[in-house]
């Protein structure tokens, strides 16, 4: 009997918000994140308004990351910063969106071989650069927001690069219109990425070939203002046709 009362003493203590997130803590901190994944989700379930829920939304964003449950992370992002917007702590939920986002990028193989991802489209870099520029914009005090601004250089070259060669592509195959659009988007949204050359390069060209003289002339003296030397060779490879392979 004495045996059963001392259970039945402990056993609502175990149980409670705080014993709780203890043991997810001490599992986290040791490395064990399924296990300090199972014991978040058990208490933001049954005690969902409780300091240490709020906590662990946060600690779980985190055993979510480095389990490799990425989709996971960025829901839990989504659902911090929906249920807390002025939480003290929102900044951390926004930058880890913004690095899981980032972190899905290159795969293994990717980055084995060397493979050029300016090529490849940037399914979630837009979303990864949107979650560090909240952090700089809105939390420029934050602790995350220098390595923020960094992986936003980063991401506004790689955009920048993608989106030029899209441009590259309508002007080779005489479509003007659309590598104006592409090229205009690189210089009005990505000012400083090194692509932004070869989109003033592109639409020099394209005003050229729709004959708007005006708009190239003005194209010319922006790359001029900004680079030294001749138009790129994107401009000389731009005279060739598309089918023509020499």
């Amino acid at each position: 009997m004495l045996t059963l009362a001392g259970c039945a003493h402990r056993k609502p203590q175990q149980s409670s918000p705080q014993a709780l997130y203890t043991t997810a803590k001490h599992d986290l901190d040791s490395y064990n994140y399924n296990g300090a994944i199972k014991t978040y989700e058990q208490l933001t379930a049954v005690y969902p308004f409780t300091d240490q829920a709020r906590q662990a939304q946060l600690d779980l964003i985190y055993a979510y990351y480095r389990a490799g449950e990425t989709d996971s992370a960025v829901d839990a992002c989504d659902t911090f910063i929906r249920e807390n917007p002025t939480h003290p702590r929102v900044d951390y939920a926004y930058y880890m969106k913004g690095l899981v986002n980032f972190e899905k990028q290159p795969n293994a193989v990717d980055r084995l071989f060397h493979v050029d991802l300016s090529k490849r489209p940037p399914t979630t870099a837009n979303k990864s650069f949107a979650a560090f520029r909240t952090v700089v914009q809105e939390y420029p005090k934050s602790a995350y927001a220098y390595d923020a601004r960094r992986r936003m250089v980063y991401l506004r070259d790689r955009l920048a690069s993608y989106d030029v060669d899209i441009a590259r592509y309508y002007l080779k195959r005489g479509a003007y219109v659309g590598a104006v659009r592409r090229a205009k988007l690189v210089v009005d949204n990505y000012e400083g990425a090194p692509a932004t050359r070869d989109a003033l390069a592109i639409m020099i060209v394209s005003y050229d070939r729709l004959g708007m003289k005006a708009l190239a002339d003005e194209s010319r003296k922006v790359y001029a203002a900004n680079f030294t030397g001749q138009v790129s060779q994107v401009a000389a490879a731009a005279q060739r046709h598309w089918w023509h392979f020499w």
